[in-house]
């Protein structure tokens, strides 16, 4: 895969007043990481959302901020919940010879062609990603997985059926390699669950009124804060102040 790349200026208008540049089809965002102080940044709208597709949270991006050229991953990416549009982006720095901690998503294969889905049968993915480390250079873009051989309702894929490339490990050392990426079900049993489900669901009015409204967007809060294991991290006062 190419290099994935983003020219960044550096941004003056910060806070609430970053919606102006929304409306000129520019995304604020902000770079930080190691022991330097977070940058204020913007990209055109269109680039920015070229690199949000290709890259994801997992894969790393030739940043150029002012000329001066950054590697670096993304940590969080602001989405607004009604247009869907891209909002604010946040930047974190990681050098090539350091490992890093990232997630990586796992792709099934064989979709439609399992034994199991030959014979009726339903396959379903539980866990969609996995957190692994290693080098910039190492990180796979994806980890898959291959549902082929999964037949009856007995069979199961897990963590331990998982074959991490060369230089990729789990981030965590005690990783619990028992936990189930995929089942196998039978339709009528599926049926059956969501039908029991769907008759203990609560009305949505009753909800909202029992909770006086609609719940803060919590999920999206913490879109926004930059974070990651293993990684050196800004105080969060100070990458809201560059927002």
């Amino acid at each position: 895969m190419a290099d994935i790349t983003l020219k960044l200026d550096t941004r003056t208008l910060t806070g609430r007043h970053a919606a102006k540049l929304r409306k000129q089809g520019i995304v604020p965002s902000v770079v930080y990481g190691g022991k330097a102080k977070p940058v204020s940044t913007q990209s055109s709208t269109i680039d920015a959302v070229k690199v949000v597709r290709a890259a994801g949270k997992h894969t790393p991006v030739h940043l150029t901020v002012d000329g001066k050229k950054r590697l670096a991953i993304i940590k969080s990416i602001d989405v607004s919940p009604v247009k869907r549009t891209v909002r604010h982006i946040a930047f974190h720095t990681i050098k090539q010879n350091e490992t890093i901690t990232t997630e990586v998503p796992i792709i099934l294969t064989g979709i439609g062609e399992s034994l199991a889905e030959r014979a009726g049968l339903v396959v379903l993915q539980a866990i969609e990603k996995l957190e692994v480390k290693a080098i910039p250079a190492n990180l796979p873009e994806s980890i898959e997985l291959s549902i082929l051989e999964l037949e009856t309702t007995d069979d199961k894929l897990t963590f331990a059926d998982l074959k991490l490339p060369e230089g990729v490990e789990f981030a965590d050392n005690e990783q619990d390699t028992d936990l189930v990426i995929a089942n196998v079900y039978e339709p009528s049993a599926l049926q059956s669950a969501n039908d029991a489900a769907g008759g203990d669901a609560e009305d949505e009015s009753d909800v909202e009124a029992e909770n006086g409204g609609d719940s803060p967007q919590d999920s999206q809060a913490e879109e926004t804060k930059p974070g990651g294991k293993q990684q050196d991290e800004p105080k969060q006062s100070n990458v809201d102040a560059n927002k």
